[in-house]
């Protein structure tokens, strides 16, 4: 068993008397590790899959979910998202019955983002868990067993079914990047044609660590740019793809409403695009690297609660920085190399219009100092 990063946290808040909301891509883990940390009959299972759980906890009132809940002092509620009025249920279950612990899973934002932030105010704790981490693979097995599978890692990702089962990864990711990971999006959305999100969905995989243009995107699929961005919004509630967004304060010439997007999983993009060429082979290693790199440090980010503003830098010359954290008022900017041997080159014009900076470079021979970098 790969002993999750997170069961710290929630192991801390366990006790207390707030709602947990655990959420994140489909199959990443979330039901296996509160199975694994809540294992005894006092604990209540529920399934948002299920037909008639979802018709019994969407208007509910608190009698009923006494009775419901019973002896049980805790209760999980798997998928919850795929429940209407979620968020006004889970009010009541705090509010009316708060010697019972409440969990829930969600592998979407759609409705746990819509119904339950309102009702929730100030009685949830909401976590996020990502596929699994080169850190938590290093402390299973050994650092030196995770940095031989680097260039594996990269082709295939770090979801855990992929990891469990070697030899079978194609075939896993490729029924995770079918119709399987729209599936939340398909549901509740009115997407008239489907083909065209998958579309998208391999374009941007196409374009990660550039910056990415909604109206060439457009062009690209079939698409207005106000479809685009809207799918591009799903696709990000979803736990598919995430932005980063430009920096722009001081100079004229700085990209100012520029995006870059990453996937969470770059075994999920290397599947779209159908490309399993080990890293030796592929032109497009930097950038899996760069999306590597940047989710590997949210991961830690998340996981040990550190905060910063995150972005690229950009100007109409071409004058760019990979990644840039601002924190106590300290800009500190990356720049990714895959070889070791390649030189960076930081932009005068960067260092000039931002003097209080810390400029670094990261490549395989020091990417853990960049990950594990507290804050």
């Amino acid at each position: 068993m790969i002993l999750r990063e997170i069961s710290k946290l929630l192991e801390q808040k366990i006790k207390d008397s707030k709602i947990i909301i655990l959420v994140g891509p489909r199959q990443v883990g979330k039901t296996t590790l509160l199975k694994t940390m809540f294992k005894t009959e006092a604990t209540l299972w529920l399934n948002g899959d299920d037909a008639d759980v979802r018709s019994k906890l969407s208007n509910t009132s608190s009698t009923y979910l006494k009775q419901l809940v019973g002896t049980h002092d805790r209760l999980i509620i798997d998928e919850a998202q795929r429940i209407e009025n979620i968020g006004l249920t889970l009010k009541i279950l705090h509010d009316q019955l708060p010697e019972v612990k409440v969990l829930a899973t969600g592998s979407s934002a759609f409705e746990l983002a819509n119904q339950i932030n309102e009702p929730l105010t100030g009685r949830k704790w909401e976590f996020h868990l990502w596929p699994i981490s080169f850190e938590e693979m290093a402390n299973h097995h050994s650092l030196l067993e995770e940095e031989r599978l680097l260039e594996h890692r990269l082709v295939y990702g770090w979801y855990p079914e992929v990891i469990n089962n070697p030899g079978s990864e194609k075939l896993i990711l490729n029924a995770l990047s079918d119709s399987y990971l729209y599936k939340d999006i398909l549901t509740w959305e009115d997407i008239k044609k489907p083909q065209k999100l998958e579309a998208l969905v391999q374009a941007l995989a196409f374009q990660i660590g550039q910056q990415v243009s909604y109206h060439e995107l457009g062009q690209i699929v079939g698409l207005n740019n106000e479809t685009v961005e809207r799918y591009i919004n799903l696709l990000e509630k979803a736990f598919i793809i995430f932005r980063l967004p430009s920096l722009s304060r001081n100079l004229r010439n700085e990209l100012k409403k520029s995006r870059k997007i990453y996937f969470y999983d770059v075994g999920i993009r290397n599947s779209v695009i159908k490309n399993w060429n080990p890293v030796a082979m592929r032109q497009d290693v930097g950038a899996l690297w760069e999306n590597f790199l940047i989710v590997e440090r949210l991961k830690h980010k998340s996981y040990n609660q550190l905060f910063s503003n995150d972005y690229f830098w950009r100007t109409h010359a071409q004058q760019e920085i990979d990644f840039i954290e601002e924190s106590g008022g300290v800009l500190h900017a990356y720049e990714f190399k895959w070889n070791p041997k390649r030189k960076a080159k930081f932009s005068k014009a960067f260092k000039d219009g931002y003097p209080n900076h810390e400029l670094s470079v990261v490549n395989k021979t020091n990417f853990l100092d960049f990950v594990q970098k507290p804050i």
